[in-house]
């Protein structure tokens, strides 16, 4: 039986990872779930599932539920805050816990699950983003697996299986294009986050949508890459593919691509993660071969979507300044989507941000949170202007 921690139940990746779990309940079991501010939903989770532990980052979510509990009389312990995700993400009983919590919040509670030995299924971009050598560091010196639960670090997981990483030439990134692809400037000067939000393939969140129609998404999937297979900027090459069938490639030495292609469904990533080295019955609708059409791939344009080379920059700067990045995107996406700045100004915020702060080429975890709150409180001083 494995025995699993969900940080970010209540999400996308995390609602899937509980249809993963359904199919496979008598080997999979949960122990500790987290959630923001759902009450209903952790409710219903916790009805199904019977977690020991719950926590609850949001503190009128978390009394409501502490009060439900024990009317209930419900055996489940209910915390709260980051000590909460601090908690369940490091209890002995567990051995995986899956990242799903979306943004800078999910870095604290990797490193300690990483710490504490716990293997990850990693679907929160921004703890390698803004941390990668650090988390990558830990993992190694704890022998931790960082298991990818992203679709396209996923696919690469599953096409470098039973090769060794110096026979590789270069990796293969897949991008749908996101909702406004082959829009000029000119036509994406008026977007409204509803239109940002329609992603023609995948069901995510908003921030997660927001990323991918800026091309971002893909930026920091590509920080994410260099990570996790030990792969050079140079070598990493984003095509965009919009039928989103194959979900990633490598190419290797000898000139051999290999591919990995299934359906468009997030929940086949997080099953391989959680189960890893086993593969399990499907949990997705099997690829339809003869109904697939043609495949088509195309070259990013970034020249109107400036986020994935914002991304190369700071990904190659490395030190502190993919955290920089991350955290004045972040901001200027929760801008966005309150309407308070236009869809282009979250480029242009990203692009000053970086030029406003000095880079160190080596910062340790305390210098990767403190400046993360700086770009934080100089993005909302300088933009947040409604």
């Amino acid at each position: 039986m494995k025995k699993i921690t969900i940080l970010g139940v209540t999400g996308s990746i995390g609602t899937q990872t509980l249809d993963v779990i359904r199919k496979d309940i008598k080997n999979l079991s949960i122990v500790g779930i987290s959630a923001n501010t759902n009450f209903d939903k952790v409710i219903s989770i916790i009805e199904e599932f019977k977690p020991k532990y719950v926590a609850m980052m949001d503190e009128e979510a978390y009394l409501k539920l502490k009060k439900y509990c024990i009317d209930k009389k419900i055996s489940t312990q209910v915390l709260h805050g980051i000590e909460g995700l601090n908690y369940i993400s490091t209890l002995p009983e567990v051995d995986i816990v899956v990242t799903s919590v979306v943004g800078m919040i999910g870095l604290v509670p990797t490193m300690k699950a990483i710490q504490a030995g716990k293997d990850i299924a990693l679907a929160n971009k921004e703890t390698l983003v803004a941390a990668g050598a650090l988390v990558m560091e830990a993992a190694k010196k704890n022998n931790v697996n960082i298991l990818p639960v992203d679709s396209e670090h996923g696919a690469i997981f599953q096409c470098l299986q039973g090769n060794k990483l110096d026979a590789v030439n270069k990796i293969i990134l897949t991008a749908s294009g996101g909702p406004f692809r082959g829009k000029s400037k000119e036509q994406l000067m008026e977007i409204k986050p509803e239109d940002a939000l329609k992603h023609p393939k995948w069901n995510m969140g908003k921030k997660i949508s927001i990323d991918s129609s800026t091309l971002m998404n893909k930026g920091l999937e590509v920080i994410e890459a260099h990570w996790l297979f030990g792969v050079t900027y140079e070598n990493i090459q984003v095509v965009v593919h919009p039928q989103s069938t194959i979900h990633s490639m490598v190419e290797y030495v000898d000139g051999s691509v290999i591919a990995q292609l299934s359906s468009t469904d997030m929940r086949l990533p997080i099953q391989y993660a959680i189960n890893y080295p086993e593969r399990k019955n499907t949990v997705i609708d099997p690829l339809d071969i003869y109904n697939m059409g043609n495949l088509t791939f195309e070259k990013p344009d970034t020249d109107t979507f400036k986020c994935l080379d914002l991304a190369y920059k700071a990904g190659r700067m490395g030190g502190n300044m993919p955290a920089i990045m991350n955290a004045a995107n972040e901001v200027a996406v929760e801008l966005f989507l309150d309407c308070k700045i236009k869809y282009l100004d979250i480029e242009d915020i990203i692009e000053k941000s970086m030029a406003e702060f000095k880079h160190h080429s080596n910062p340790n975890l305390e210098e990767i949170l403190e400046i993360d709150l700086k770009v934080r409180e100089y993005v909302r001083k300088n933009y947040d202007k409604k």
